[in-house]
């Protein structure tokens, strides 16, 4: 997504739109505001205004999480709400849209890896508004070959769900957006340290997750056994609070030892550059 132009091709096959139309697209911050210190983190992986002030959440996510519409629309509410401060007038919001790459199946009834969604009236169908959009696309239903007739966004999901140097180098030849995403992973692929660096942040987000989870559970479990339901509750906030600590701070320890760069380590974990630079003294 660094590369404009291939990130240009990709939104246009998403949202339908014709290249021509996007004049410029920009990647922006990648963590949303926070309103308390214990918020959620939202970290996303590559956040995207428009020229018409459209802003875009893409997200790809690897492991399974059944409650992802229910996160998705959590980043997206925040994402909306982020556009106005004090005192401004509700006509500064712009629409936001949110991309799901995901390599499981979150749809069982559906077999189309293409979904699109909009606030719509339930009997009549008109929108209510056009300031959210969601788009998902579930990899494990991708055709097991490609068509000659196949969309563009379709060319995309097989070349991110490409393995193969002869299957990427096939997709590629078919879209000029989709060659120019594909030179620049081969680039990416070709410096060391930027493949060491990107390796290691999408393992420390995907093991961050999961620690997390984990961390809820085992707060839920301690609740339990405890049979109250004031017990309950706090058993679950502290396992929750205590294991996202825990894992944020074990994986920063651990990048450091990889020399991955403070920022990056920041990126992956949400902790501070003070925090990080302090665990690179303790292990010196």
């Amino acid at each position: 997504m660094n590369d404009e132009k291939a990130r240009t091709g990709f939104l246009a096959a998403v949202l339908h739109l014709d290249p021509a139309d996007i004049k410029s697209t920009r990647i922006l911050n990648p963590y949303l505001r926070q309103t308390h210190a214990d918020d959620k983190l939202g970290i996303l992986d590559v956040r995207i205004l428009m020229n018409d002030d459209t802003e875009i959440d893409t997200e790809i996510q690897l492991s399974e999480l059944k409650v992802w519409s229910d996160r998705s629309l959590f980043y997206a509410a925040k994402m909306y709400t982020d556009q106005i401060k004090p005192g401004q007038k509700y006509n500064v919001f712009k629409k936001c849209v949110s991309i799901s790459i995901l390599d499981f199946i979150l749809f069982e009834d559906e077999n189309d890896f293409y979904s699109c969604f909009h606030i719509l009236e339930d009997t009549r169908h008109f929108k209510y508004t056009d300031k959210m959009e969601f788009h998902v696309i579930e990899l494990p239903k991708l055709p097991p070959k490609l068509q000659e007739n196949s969309s563009r966004v379709e060319l995309w999901a097989k070349f991110i769900n490409a393995e193969e140097t002869e299957e990427f180098n096939m997709i590629a030849e078919k879209d000029p957006y989709i060659k120019s995403a594909y030179d620049q992973l081969q680039i990416i692929s070709q410096d060391e340290q930027k493949r060491l660096e990107y390796e290691a942040r999408e393992k420390a987000i995907l093991d961050y997750n999961q620690s997390i989870y984990e961390a809820e559970q085992r707060g839920e479990k301690r609740g339990e056994l405890r049979g109250e339901k004031r017990g309950e509750l706090r058993g679950e906030q502290h396992g929750r609070l205590q294991g996202e600590k825990a894992v944020r701070e074990s994986t920063a320890k651990n990048l450091i030892q990889m020399g991955i760069s403070a920022e990056i380590i920041a990126q992956a974990t949400g902790l501070s550059i003070a925090q990080i630079e302090a665990f690179k003294n303790e292990i010196v």
